[in-house]
């Protein structure tokens, strides 16, 4: 017998994340080793009345293709991914892998030229989500190799998938709309500003968010979810700032990364292990060396480091900024064919400013800044 929480996993995602209605294209895509989470999806959003294209991935495919591809074959453009992605009204992804370390001895330089050949699709991604027009939600697998990575065993980590999400209680959209309602009240207070000024271990940054518009992520683009974002002005980031956590980049992990950045750009970087990797990303196009993301995670539900960001990223008591592809929905300019998160921890003294007061202190925000 299957887990019943994957039904609701794949009812939250069609009815409330995405919203499908009758006559929606639904595009539906993961690795083979999440087949049982794509036929939960895709039987949801048949009975919503949509047509839906499936596409099973593999990794052991992919580690191919990055192994004997030429140059030229690395930077192909994805054709199937930009026709899909040019005509579905929805695209609903799962992430989950059998092998977490299948890219360990890629070189640098070939993960670099494989992200170039997303631009194509990655720019109709950015351009379609920033007008409304497509829909997208991505969420986890609970896998194997994943549940190793998180150093849990599968049950355990199949109830820190599904915990994660809500997804025990009895009524989860109910449970995540009370979230999206509280963390309006940030996004507003938020929307008002102009600099936030982040202070943490080895970290003082100046960030500039005049104009910007924040958004208020609540289960209807990653699935769980839990963070407010926006899009930095792309020359209005000084200072420098600490990674407390790995970054991980297509399975690959860079530790002790430590940016410097004047006028929005990266000036200097330096990491403890994977430099020669961070240093190439950086570089892989004009838009790579800046930021597309800063962020605050809410979900105080996550509490361990899990080495995924689409779980790291929403601990609550933490902040993230992303080099590379902005978010046009938030105002964001920056274009990149990546969007690379990383990781802050700001539970041990760390502060955040919003045009000099302060509003969040030790993973907290301060709610009786919203009474003022």
């Amino acid at each position: 017998m299957g887990d019943p929480r994957l039904n609701k996993l794949a009812k939250l995602l069609v009815n409330y994340s995405t919203r499908v209605k009758k006559g929606d294209f639904v595009y539906v895509q993961c690795d083979s080793v999440a087949e049982p989470w794509m036929a939960e999806v895709v039987k949801e959003a048949i009975l919503a009345g949509a047509h839906v294209e499936t596409n099973l991935t593999s990794d052991a495919v992919s580690e191919i293709k990055l192994k004997y591809s030429t140059d030229d074959q690395l930077q192909e453009e994805n054709f199937m991914a930009k026709t899909l992605l040019s005509k579905a009204d929805v695209w609903l992804t799962a992430w989950g892998t059998r092998n977490t370390k299948s890219n360990s001895n890629i070189d640098a330089k070939r993960l670099q030229l494989s992200s170039k050949g997303a631009a194509s699709w990655r720019k109709i991604y950015s351009e379609r989500m920033g007008n409304g027009s497509l829909r997208w939600c991505g969420t986890q697998f609970p896998t194997y190799a994943d549940a190793q990575e998180a150093s849990m065993s599968l049950s355990e980590y199949e109830d820190f998938v599904y915990g994660a999400g809500l997804l025990d209680s009895e009524d989860p959209v109910s449970e995540w709309k009370k979230i999206s309602a509280y963390q309006e009240k940030w996004v507003k207070y938020l929307n008002n500003k102009k600099e936030l000024h982040i202070i943490s271990e080895g970290t003082d940054i100046k960030v500039n968010i005049e104009g910007r518009k924040w958004i208020n992520c609540d289960g209807k683009v990653n699935f769980p979810d839990g963070e407010v974002f926006t899009s930095p002005v792309e020359d209005g980031i000084n200072g420098y700032i600490t990674f407390s956590f790995p970054g991980i980049y297509m399975g690959k992990e860079i530790e002790g990364i430590r940016l410097e950045v004047e006028n929005g750009k990266v000036v200097k970087a330096t990491a403890k292990k994977g430099e020669d990797l961070l240093k190439a990303l950086l570089e892989t196009d004009e838009g790579a060396s800046r930021f597309g993301e800063v962020a605050i995670g809410t979900n105080y539900g996550i509490k361990k480091f899990t080495k995924n960001m689409l779980f790291d990223e929403k601990i609550g008591g933490t902040i993230h900024m992303a080099i590379g592809d902005s978010m046009p929905e938030a105002g964001g300019k920056n274009r990149s064919t990546i969007h690379w998160d990383m990781l802050c921890d700001m539970r041990n003294g760390g502060k955040i400013y919003a045009d000099g007061e302060l509003f969040y202190e030790n993973g907290k925000f301060m709610d009786s800044k919203l009474e003022e």
